[in-house]
């Protein structure tokens, strides 16, 4: 008897410790877990459109965030893009920010810029006003003037200055789904004189007469000039900015689709954020969808989003010389549970700010190669597809009908863990082209980016008063 008690003994201990890793694992949830078992079908949107109910606060303002392209979209003439033009048009965006963020400080440009003279050229306004505009996936509907005229936007945390198209532009305007604003139909317009100090908040500004221009030159080409004026903002009916300052643009031309214009979400003064500061304490919050048939969420205030959001929060950083951007501090990458072998120096050196206008994140070429080499390790059941262009760890589900993929988490200073939605890893081109949803920059000291792929279905919180940025996971 004792010899059989004896030889069972190793495999029992091994089954006691066994189960007892597997009930630390169960303790802590989701967050050490290898791999996620995730539906293919969930990796693409529906022909539908199937509205998220969300975790924002219903005590305060809510707008509905939807995908430009998507079945949600206000948008009904809706512009179809090819995976490939989106991706090209993202990385007009990335290349724009590098030049920003390498580029010195430079004090305001005086642009003399007369919307009403044809003979006026974009080219006195320098590219680096502005980024690119034509991956402003995420929109929102806000009404301009009295009476409110409806005016859909793309919201970017990467521009400052709100601007919609205005008439008269006559030819100098692009195709847009809403009527053109105009404000001499409006009570509560005013132009803003060229003596304001709130002309020369703005980066890029000029005068006709003692009028104010402001004027915005995209990293793609695209532009709008046009007078620097203040008028009502209606977020809601029971939510106005009176005497909100927005460029009124007479001339515009660019890859804007058929928005009408753009909501500025940055941190120098121009911006929504920072002109209503006393209203909403320089907090605002959003949630991007899982997939562009479902919606999300954008709302102001410090009670913005919802107490059970679990929000941790991270600190907002500041480079002196793009002050406008969101710095974070990215520590870590984990694949599978693990921390990947990367200093955090790599993170450091470079800096990195998270962003709502760039689709795929970026990464300093160190850190991917060590995420990609991960993420291949992790997905070797599976069969490689040919890479597009900027993703070059791409797969073939054909047949399949739930996948098993690594998982992918982002780690912030503070403690914060970024555990990325199955959408946030993976970007479906086909069903026979799945792709790791992350790039890499061309050197290590490029700015890394955290895109708006890894952001969905999280409540992002930007609190500018307490300089902090936060994560909260299934907001939308």
């Amino acid at each position: 008897m004792a010899a059989s008690l004896s030889s069972s003994f190793p495999s029992s201990a091994a089954y006691l410790l066994l189960m007892l890793t597997l009930a630390v694992c169960s303790h802590v949830g989701g967050e050490q877990e290898s791999h996620r078992k995730v539906d293919v079908r969930s990796l693409f949107p529906d022909k539908v459109c199937s509205p998220s109910k969300g975790t924002a606060s219903s005590n305060f303002t809510r707008l509905t965030v939807a995908h430009r392209h998507g079945p949600c979209s206000p948008l009904h003439h809706r512009q179809v893009l090819s995976h490939q033009q989106i991706l090209e048009r993202d990385r007009f965006r990335v290349d724009w920010l590098h030049r920003q963020i390498s580029s010195s400080p430079t004090s305001a440009t005086k642009v003399k810029v007369q919307p009403q003279d044809s003979a006026v050229e974009a080219s006195a306004i320098p590219a680096r006003s502005g980024s690119s505009l034509g991956v402003g996936n995420y929109v929102v509907t806000v009404g301009f003037g009295t009476p409110k005229r409806d005016q859909t936007v793309v919201f970017d945390t990467g521009s400052d200055v709100t601007w919609i198209q205005c008439q008269p532009c006559a030819s100098y305007c692009y195709l847009q789904q809403d009527p053109i604003f105009d404000p001499s139909h409006s009570s509560t317009y005013a132009n803003i004189s060229c003596g304001s100090a709130y002309c020369s908040d703005l980066d890029v500004s000029g005068c006709s007469s003692s009028t104010c221009l402001y004027g915005v030159k995209y990293g793609d080409k695209s532009y709008t000039i046009g007078f620097f004026a203040e008028e009502k903002l209606t977020l809601t009916d029971a939510d106005v900015i009176p005497n909100f300052r927005f460029g009124c643009g007479e001339k515009n031309r660019g890859l804007f689709g058929r928005i009408s214009g753009l909501m500025g979400l940055g941190r120098n003064k121009a911006s929504l954020v920072v002109q209503a500061y006393q209203k909403y304490g320089g907090v605002f919050a959003y949630c991007l969808p899982s997939t562009s048939s479902s919606t999300g969420f954008l709302t102001f205030g410090s009670g913005s989003y919802s107490s059970s959001s679990n929000v941790k929060f991270t600190p907002m950083l500041t480079d002196a010389s793009s002050p406008s951007f969101y710095f974070l501090d990215l520590v870590a990458i984990s694949v599978g549970g693990q921390r990947l072998p990367i200093s955090a120096t790599v993170f450091s050196n470079a800096g990195t700010i998270i962003d709502s206008g760039t689709v795929i994140s970026r990464l300093p070429p160190t850190a991917y190669s060590a995420l990609r080499s991960a993420f291949r390790q992790g997905m070797s059941s599976y069969k490689a597809a040919a890479p597009d262009s900027l993703l070059d760890t791409c797969y073939d589900f054909t047949g399949y009908t739930t996948v098993s993929i690594p998982t992918v988490a982002l780690e912030f200073s503070d403690g914060v863990t970024m555990n990325l939605d199955f959408g946030g890893i993976l970007y479906a081109l086909s069903q026979s082209q799945v792709c790791l949803a992350f790039a890499a920059n061309s050197d290590d000291g490029d700015l890394g980016i955290v895109g708006n792929v890894q952001q969905r279905t999280f409540t992002v919180v930007y609190d500018v008063s307490k300089k902090v940025i936060g994560f909260g996971p299934g907001g939308c």
